[in-house]
């Protein structure tokens, strides 16, 4: 994707990967900074399939060549690829206020209509606040649209926002291709790579993480945690300059 490959040239600095963490819900590249990613395995465990290909010797190279598995079909890699570029970024947090995308989506959603790519804790929230709203998702839970149906809602909407996974399948291009250039476009998620090249794009805003304590985070999502588990992480919303103009 063309955007990731813009995103990989803004980064300034390489790293030694020091640590590669993937837990059952969560991927982590300690490098520069410690990143996370989605872990997004095989629809199906085939017996004797390899899912990484080099498992067991990413520790120790270097971070943005391991940047370049974000390209990689395999998702388990892609994920490792996602987790690397966002161990590199540095991110600009005087642009970034502390802030939970399901809060920013409540308050610019009432009355409107909002289209959410992944389904998210918030959901319930998010329903009762919106005139309407369509959760897209690619395994649909009770009151979700399949994802096939993205191409017809979301032309449609007034907000869309965009799980950061669809970096790791490598649906994000073409998701933002759908969304029309007055619908305000959030990408949200852990796996959101906190880089303000989102926006020439036509994102408006990005809201991510940053972990602050890799130790904790890295203890965490080895455990099994879930992000609401997960510790040492904090949430940041980057906007772009008129961004707000789906609130009125």
């Amino acid at each position: 994707m063309k955007i990731l490959n813009d995103v990989i040239a803004g980064l300034k600095e390489d790293a030694p990967v020091q640590e590669v963490r993937v837990g059952p819900f969560w991927t982590a590249v300690v490098s520069r900074g410690c990143g996370l990613a989605s872990t997004v395995g095989p629809e199906e465990h085939k017996h004797g399939a390899v899912y990484v290909e080099e498992a067991g010797k990413l520790a120790g190279r270097s971070a943005l060549e391991l940047t370049g598995l974000a390209h990689s079909e395999t998702t388990l890699e892609a994920g490792i690829g996602l987790a690397a570029i966002n161990s590199l970024l540095d991110v600009d947090e005087a642009r970034c206020v502390e802030l939970n995308a399901g809060e920013l989506l409540v308050e610019r959603g009432r009355g409107k209509k909002v289209a959410l790519v992944g389904h998210f804790p918030f959901v319930p929230a998010l329903r009762e606040a919106a005139g309407r709203l369509w959760v897209i998702e690619l395994h649909p839970q009770a009151g979700d649209v399949g994802a096939q149906e993205a191409e017809a809602i979301l032309p449609e909407v007034d907000i869309a926002a965009i799980t950061g996974s669809a970096f790791i399948n490598h649906t994000m291009e073409r998701l933002l291709r759908l969304c029309r250039p007055e619908t305000l476009v959030v990408v949200l998620g852990p796996s959101t790579p906190l880089s303000a090249v989102l926006f020439e794009y036509g994102v408006d805003v990005i809201s991510g993480t940053r972990v602050v304590e890799p130790g904790l985070a890295l203890r965490c999502l080895s455990e099994g945690a879930t992000f609401r588990q997960i510790r040492g992480a904090r949430l940041l919303t980057m906007e772009r300059k008129g961004a707000d103009r789906a609130s009125g």
